[in-house]
């Protein structure tokens, strides 16, 4: 043994004293959350490093670590929570949906996630017109409550089918309709509260006596020239606290006070509301401008619209922003639109539709603008106000790319300001080298911008501008923020907005109801700093594994590895973006938190898991939450800890963030690559084996098939095989094809109906009598599992009169592989694609995808794990969808020769599968259905199955949780008569399995009907 071998190990001085201090700093963490269980039994109180790092950020760009997490199951709960930790002296932070830009929703000590338990909509009095809420009611829960009655509540942030009240009346948040009917904090009548002293009590309005915080009375009497000078002197004067409402002109309204303190003096424990009546006919103007601060100098001349066509919402848009979202969804997901480089969107409302276009005309007629355009209730309008809805996270990416970050994310000056703010707003970014997409709510002057800081080292430029900044904003009369409250982000800005005189009387109306400071403390009172806790700064980039090339013959060395990463920028990530490496992958996900919507409100999939367990743990941000933490280093011990693998394990990889969430987080990839980095070079668990390559054991199955099915259809012995690969024995074992299609086809079985269609074609053979050619690319579920749906492809091809051609040679996408995270493996098969079906696709030839998830791989994936082949770009562009192929224009056959059959016979329950939904989009599908006549109820939200989730131990009963969501819930209710109807192979089986449905897919439907 060389003598160095031989040596004690001996830790780097202070390494002892670290290890010790965090084992001391473990156990009291402990003790805080053994004292917290006694008193919450039914809640879940958490002090575990995978739950710590969920809650370690919100929306903002702060990282604080709590202690210990507790979700509190009933407010009795919750008071006693809070009186254990008051006498412990643990920092408390409440939290509803964890949204918050600013930083207001992370603190050391608890934070006590409000949102899981405490959601109910108490009581809804349509007479009086007001609503008693628990705090973490979801602000669209209440919509829909009050919706029956003709009644809604006023203010409307775009977050609204996450966003919880008592985070809405923490930030006094405001949204697009404040215009008219106010901010949040217009629009609260009392709070049944608790502050930091224990205390609790209602307040309300009326007495300026102010009985139940002692010392208020007199604050407010000795400071009332002060309050009236500084606070209060426009509406979006959101920043500090609003003790204007304080002042016996104003009615002497604690509780309206109290809204924006952002949980600093108080935790809201219910909340009484005001509703207003729905709007009428909301009809949508939109004017075009030459710029964005042109169209805010028009803002003034659109408010002196008054009456009943007085605007309910001005916002604006910029260029930039739309063009960021026809890029990432499409061209159809914006509207015609008048010509301008921004624009104005004005709502409106009348009694008629004939009203509401009067009083569209007339906001038109008083407008300045060089273009206008009136959307009444419908399509168009919807995308309008669904770009408005995601500019939080489709403004987190800059035109050219970059990352933009929140922290002036919110001024707002006085509205007749607005104009020159912006001009001037716009020079001091051009000094600093930095950009981003301006919009926000015009109609109060309230700006949202995410700005491309260069957070990667540190946060110098952030801090210098955010000072900057707020000495414009100042200069303009302004506030730091305009609805998101102060938080981390700008609470230390305060003084140069406000007084020495008044930032006292901040720190004296705190103590008031907080002295020991344990409510949120660093917020608004005693801050702390613009640039502490980062979370972007800490980040650290993660060494690559990218899977090796098969056209590099075969595995490299480390360091050669290495070298050609760093060459080609892939940089740590096996998929290749617009972000390079995993670390800026992750950090991809900005935390505007709608994953957590529900998908029957936002017509959404995304995060199947989390509509079953409504867990922080099984959302998308959630897990990104934790491969942040993982990739920062500090709190779980990297991508192969065991709290990645719990955060992880419940991802269906269904892909639907990545078309839903607005930043463009793709979790099935961050997913996949996890698992390859985990497993590279390791044994794998067994289902990874048997699902993960189950296209091999289909093929080697495939002549025994009638055997295998008949041993296999005994029971025991199918459970005994279940378990034994990883499978959960409650499913059933997929039935194989004793006739595999492409046996069917080499056999010339395609001759049976459809004359002439024995031969096979070749790239470059010309089409009979000029027939267009189509490759019918038969992946591996369709070709051994459902030949009836190729079979039926054949058929409606030929009668559409194209030429059909199946490769010889088996092209396997590599799905399997790439779900269970074996990327070399797919990347092999990949490969093995471009040369069989690369020829047709470099020719022009359209390629036909059958199921869906094998189709979302040539679309997306290829091009990910094949970013500089020419092939694969090829590949992508030419393959199509069957409602694609029928009425694309290139590709479509001729109206004239054949049409669509008459689906007006059919009534059907549809389940997009989710990656059709998300990378290539059902909306050509559903158009076409409808467009036959057919009856349709389609589905919003995963089957449940998603391939081998599903299958897989420990998933079954999140799996059938998943469905109850939206699939068998309509599948019970559907009349008699009504079909089902599923591209995707995984959809069929689950409902087939639980509901004991058979489904179709839509070339059978079509085939049917020849």
């Amino acid at each position: 043994m060389p003598p160095e071998m031989t040596q004690p190990t001996v830790p780097p001085v202070g390494v002892g004293d670290a290890v010790e201090a965090e084992r001391a700093a473990a156990a009291a963490r402990e003790a805080v959350a053994k004292a917290l269980r006694v008193v919450v039994p039914s809640g879940s109180v958490d002090a575990g490093a995978r739950r710590r790092a969920e809650y370690a950020t919100d929306a903002s760009n702060y990282r604080v670590v709590p202690d210990v997490v507790v979700l509190p199951a009933t407010q009795d709960e919750l008071l006693a929570a809070l009186e254990v930790l008051r006498e412990l002296k643990v920092p408390v932070t409440a939290r509803g949906a964890g949204t918050s830009v600013a930083g207001n929703a992370v603190g050391p000590g608890a934070v006590i996630d409000l949102s899981r338990h405490l959601n109910r909509v108490v009581a809804v009095d349509p007479d009086a017109a007001t609503a008693v809420v628990q705090p973490g009611t979801v602000m669209s829960t209440l919509q829909q409550a009050a919706a029956p009655h003709g009644l809604r509540f006023g203010p409307d942030p775009s977050t609204q089918n996450r966003a919880t009240l008592g985070g809405m009346i923490g930030n006094n948040a405001c949204g697009p309709h404040a215009v008219a009917y106010g901010r949040t904090a217009d629009n609260v009548i009392a709070l049944d509260v608790v502050d930091g002293r224990g205390r609790r009590f209602v307040a309300g309005a009326g007495d300026p006596d102010f009985p139940q915080v002692p010392g208020l009375k007199e604050l407010v009497r000795e400071n009332l020239a002060l309050i009236r000078t500084q606070f209060g002197r426009f509406g979006r004067q959101v920043s500090g606290y609003s003790l204007e409402h304080l002042l016996p002109e104003n009615g002497s309204d604690l509780a309206k006070a109290l809204v924006g303190t952002e949980g600093t003096c108080v935790t809201v424990l219910e909340a009484t509301l005001r509703l207003v009546p729905l709007p009428l006919q909301p009809t949508l103007v939109v004017l075009g401008y030459p710029d964005m601060p042109s169209a805010a100098d028009d803002v003034p001349a659109l408010l002196g619209v008054t009456g009943a066509g007085a605007p309910l919402a001005i916002e604006g848009l910029d260029a930039r922003l739309v063009d960021v979202v026809r890029n990432a969804h499409g061209a159809d997901a914006v509207p015609p639109l008048p010509d301008g480089a921004g624009w104005l969107m004005i709502e409106v409302a009348g009694s008629t539709v004939e009203e509401a276009l009067v009083h569209a005309e007339a906001v038109v007629a008083a407008s300045n603008a060089k273009a206008s355009q009136i959307l009444p209730p419908g399509p168009d309008a919807t995308k309008m106000w669904r770009i408005r809805a995601d500019g939080a996270g489709l403004a987190g990416r800059t035109p050219s790319g970059e990352q933009a970050w929140p922290g002036w994310e919110d001024s707002a000056v006085p509205p007749e300001k607005l104009g020159a703010y912006l001009r001037d707003l716009d020079a001091l970014m051009a000094r600093y080298g930095v950009d981003g997409l301006p919009y926000g709510h015009f109609g109060d002057g309230c700006v949202h911008l995410r700005i491309d800081f260069p957070l990667e080292a540190s946060g110098s430029v952030l801090r210098t501008f955010m000072t900057e900044a707020a000495e414009l904003v100042a200069r303009y009369g302004g506030s730091l923020s305009g609805e998101h409250g102060d938080g981390r982000a700008r609470s230390e800005l305060l003084p140069l907005m406000y007084s020495p005189e008044a930032i006292a009387l901040l720190e004296r109306f705190k103590a008031l109801f907080d002295p020991q400071d344990v409510l949120n403390p660093g917020v608004v009172v005693r801050p702390a700093a613009v640039d502490a806790n980062l979370r972007r700064p800490a980040a650290r980039p993660v060494p690559s594994t990218r899977p090796v090339d098969p056209r590099d013959g075969g595995a490299r060395s480390g360091g050669a590895l290495q070298g050609i990463e760093k060459k080609a920028g892939h940089a740590g990530f096996s998929f290749r973006h617009d972000h390079h490496d995993l670390t800026t992958a992750v950090h991809r996900c900005v935390g505007v938190g709608k994953c957590r919507a529900d998908n029957h409100a936002s017509g959404g999939f995304m995060c199947p898991s989390y509509q079953a367990t409504k867990d922080e743990k099984d959302v998308t941000r959630g897990r990104a939450r934790v491969l942040q933490d993982a990739v920062n280093g500090t709190l779980i011990g990297g991508l192969n800890a065991p709290e990645v693998r719990q955060s992880l394990d419940l991802c269906l990889s269904c892909k639907a963030c990545s078309a839903d969430c607005p930043a463009g987080v793709d979790m099935a990839q961050y997913k996949s690559e996890v698992l390859h980095r985990t497993y590279k070079g390791k044994l794998r668990p067994i289902d990874h084996y048997v699902l993960g390559w189950l296209p091999r054991w289909t093929r080697l199955i495939g002549p025994f098939a009638p055997l295998v099915n008949k041993v296999l259809g005994v029971r025991w012995i199918a459970k005994t095989v279940l378990w034994l690969g990883g499978m959960d024995p409650r499913r059933e074992m997929m039935t194989f094809a004793e006739v595999p299609f492409r046996t069917w086809w080499r056999r010339g079985g395609a001759t049976h109906g459809v004359p002439g269609l024995a031969h096979r074609q070749v790239p470059g053979r010309p089409a009979p009598e000029g027939r267009q050619k189509v490759v019918l690319w038969t992946d591996s579920f369709s070709d051994a599992m459902a030949p009836s749906v190729p079979q039926a492809a054949v058929r409606v091809l030929t009668a559409a009169g194209y030429d059909v051609v199946v490769p010889e040679d088996e092209a396997c996408c590599g799905l399997t592989w790439i779900s269970t995270g074996q990327l070399d493996g797919a990347r092999r098969r990949l490969d093995n694609l471009l040369k069989v079906l690369g020829p047709y696709a470099v020719n022009g030839i359209p390629i036909l995808g059958l199921e869906p998830s094998c189709t979302a791989v040539l679309r997306s994936d290829l091009l990910d794990l094949f970013p500089d082949d020419p092939r694969a770009a090829a590949v992508a562009a030419a393959t199509r969808t069957l409602a694609e192929l029928l009425t694309e224009p290139e590709t479509a056959p001729d109206v004239d020769e054949w049409q669509l059959p008459d689906l007006s016979d059919l009534t059907a329950v549809v389940q997009p599968h989710c990656h059709h939904h998300s990378v290539m989009g059902y909306q050509a599908d559903e158009k076409l259905l409808r467009d036959g006549g057919a009856q349709i109820e389609v589905l919003a939200g995963c089957c449940g199955l998603a391939g081998n989730f599903g299958m897989q131990k420990g998933h079954y009963d999140v799996s059938v949780a998943v469905a109850e969501n939206a699939l068998l819930p309509a599948l019970r209710s559907a009349e008699e008569g009504t079909e089902y109807l599923a591209d995707g192979f995984s959809c069929r089986t689950q409902a087939v399995q639980l509901a004991g449905v058979e489904g179709k897919a839509l070339v059978e439907v079509i085939a049917e009907r020849l």
